[in-house]
């Protein structure tokens, strides 16, 4: 518009662009209902939600800018672990959709719900089931077995010394820093053993900590979904890469996953920076899992509003909305609050006319208000 630039802000719902941005002057302002305004930095600092410094690695990042606080051994160890993660996701997302083992697994998550456009926006893959696959595809380019192994994704044999890949007949599911760079994975199986005389694997195995990946700091999804936390006011919170795919793709992408982990303060910090507000939909028993229990008690400490989506029993989000996303529609719009639902599922549990349940009742309800 003229010399400026016009959009709809991102830091608020709106229908007319009030947003202007004035290259010459290099500044930003909504003239809407937020009033936001400021340079590049604010900018990346609100849409981002992160602090200066690393709104200035970002940038610095976008404009080949070299920053030289950081030690450069480390920087050069750290950058050759973003690549190595990075070519890890197309391996596997290329095996997903060309090898024949990767074809079954892409059936799996469709019949699963998960649409094709889906699964290339979440860059979903397939772990060939082979011992050194990933290993010697990365050795290939470059790269030593044991920066791959200190990118999380081999594994070094104590008896041979021999590397091997970490993840191997599993659907693969990469995870995201803030600025959208894989630094981990997840991995789940989708096949049962071929004999009843074989051990069943875990469920998902996920990267370890590395320098890149930690888990008590990552919540999954949350670089897609910052924005919309903070237009909508509220995140929905989920336990699985799958539940929060599913709930993405159902149109509420204002969804981040803990994937199977307790919430950290860490964790919540970051969300706080986006919305107080949280909506748990959690396919456990909240009232009866002590480290579930700890994590709400801690976001309720940091200032959050939290309440519970109720889900029937034995379900979880994307079963929920594979069945019927108009029901889980609902389930958003009537959580319940955290005193209410204590008081619920405690009471489904015991017998309140009896002296031993009101005990139970009691003491599983101590000190809530």
């Amino acid at each position: 518009m003229g010399a400026n630039y016009r959009a709809r802000c991102p830091f608020h719902s709106e229908k007319k662009p009030s947003f202007f941005v004035s290259p010459a002057r290099q500044i930003w302002h909504c003239f809407g209902a937020c009033s936001e305004g400021g340079d590049i930095f604010k900018f990346v600092m609100k849409i981002e939600g992160v602090e200066f410094g690393d709104a200035l690695k970002i940038l610095a990042q976008k404009a080949g800018v070299e920053l030289k606080k950081e030690r450069p051994e480390l920087k050069t160890a750290r950058r050759r672990l973003y690549e190595i993660c990075e070519l890890a996701c197309r391996f596997f997302e290329k095996q997903l959709q060309e090898s024949s083992a990767g074809r079954e697994a892409k059936e799996y998550l469709l019949n699963r719900g998960i649409t094709k456009e889906t699964i290339r926006e979440w860059r979903l893959g397939y772990a060939p089931d082979n011992w050194q696959a990933l290993c010697d595809f990365l050795v290939g380019r470059g790269y030593l077995r044991e920066e791959v192994r200190k990118a999380g994704l081999a594994l070094k044999s104590e008896k041979t010394a021999n590397f091997y890949d970490r993840f191997r007949g599993r659907i693969i599911f990469p995870i995201f820093d803030l600025h959208s760079r894989v630094i981990g994975f997840g991995g789940r199986i989708f096949k049962k053993s071929k004999t009843e005389s074989e051990e069943e694997p875990a469920k998902y195995i996920n990267t370890p900590t590395t320098l890149l990946y930690d888990k008590g700091k990552v919540l999954y999804g949350l670089n897609r979904a910052g924005v919309e936390i903070r237009k909508r006011d509220f995140c929905i919170l989920v336990e699985g890469y799958i539940d929060a795919i599913m709930v993405s793709q159902a149109g509420f992408k204002n969804v981040v996953a803990t994937s199977g982990t307790a919430l950290t303060n860490f964790q919540l910090k970051v969300l706080k920076r986006y919305s107080d507000n949280l909506l748990t939909a959690f396919d456990m028993d909240i009232a009866g899992d002590s480290a579930t229990k700890r994590g709400i008690e801690l976001a309720q400490s940091l200032g959050f509003n939290i309440k519970i989506i109720t889900m029937p029993q034995e379900k979880d989000p994307a079963d929920i909305i594979f069945q019927d996303s108009k029901q889980w529609e609902r389930l958003v719009q009537t959580p319940k609050s955290i005193h209410d639902f204590y008081f619920d599922t405690t009471l489904s549990r015991f017998d309140k006319n009896t002296l031993e349940g009101k005990k139970e009742i009691s003491k599983n309800n101590s000190g809530r208000r």
